[in-house]
């Protein structure tokens, strides 16, 4: 059985330019609903602020936005989406790697930002991970992602219509990463959420705590 972390590098090789294209609708619905995420951060940074966005993909909108007014640095696994990126995003830096095996310093960031990225991570690697941001936040850094609303394992061939676009999700519920974002030395701001077909995901806000 294949790797889950290779079907997800090669599914968004195949389906990059079907799950988002080069143009940038601002009235589309998805569109603002990103910008209303990167601004919930944005009030709580300062300009020229240290920002990562894990699993950026290929830049929009969320990488784009946050470089308008922060240093930005985009990762994700899939180099199809980085190379995209960094033409569509020329003032972000852009690592193309596994998010769960980043080499970056402590206390380096103000803000990690991860908008349906971690979902595509195996569930049991998750909790190490929220650890590994704590470290990688500055003192009192901010956290906005999704992840689950409910706890669900599963793949999908020809994902989005694209002959070979495999894919495959991971997630715990919502109570799960409430607990692990305690364990990880995270105080919830607020948890929302967000509708998707008949089920949907959870948005998190969440700020380090020094006294894990």
């Amino acid at each position: 059985m294949k790797n889950p972390k290779d079907i997800v590098r090669e599914g968004y090789d195949q389906v990059s330019f079907a799950y988002r294209g080069d143009e940038t609708d601002t009235s589309d619905e998805m569109y603002q609903q990103y910008k209303a995420w990167v601004d919930e951060i944005s009030f709580s940074l300062k300009k020229d602020s240290s920002v990562l966005d894990l699993g950026c993909g290929c830049g929009s909108p969320s990488t784009k936005l946050l470089s308008e007014t922060f240093n930005v640095i985009g990762v994700d696994i899939s180099p199809v989406q980085i190379q995209r990126a960094k033409n569509l995003v020329p003032n972000a830096t852009f690592v193309c790697g596994d998010m769960c095996e980043l080499e970056l310093g402590k206390e380096e960031f103000d803000a990690v930002v991860s908008f349906y990225a971690i979902i595509h991570v195996p569930e049991k690697e998750q909790l190490e991970l929220l650890s590994r941001i704590w470290q990688w936040l500055k003192p009192e850094g901010y956290f906005l992602f999704s992840a689950g609303h409910a706890k669900w394992t599963g793949r999908e061939e020809n994902w989005l219509g694209v002959e070979g676009g495999n894919m495959y999700w991971s997630h715990a519920a919502k109570e799960t990463y409430l607990q692990w974002l305690k364990m990880s030395g995270f105080d919830v701001i607020w948890d929302r959420f967000i509708p998707e077909g008949l089920s949907g995901h959870t948005l998190f806000f969440a700020k380090k705590n020094e006294n894990r």
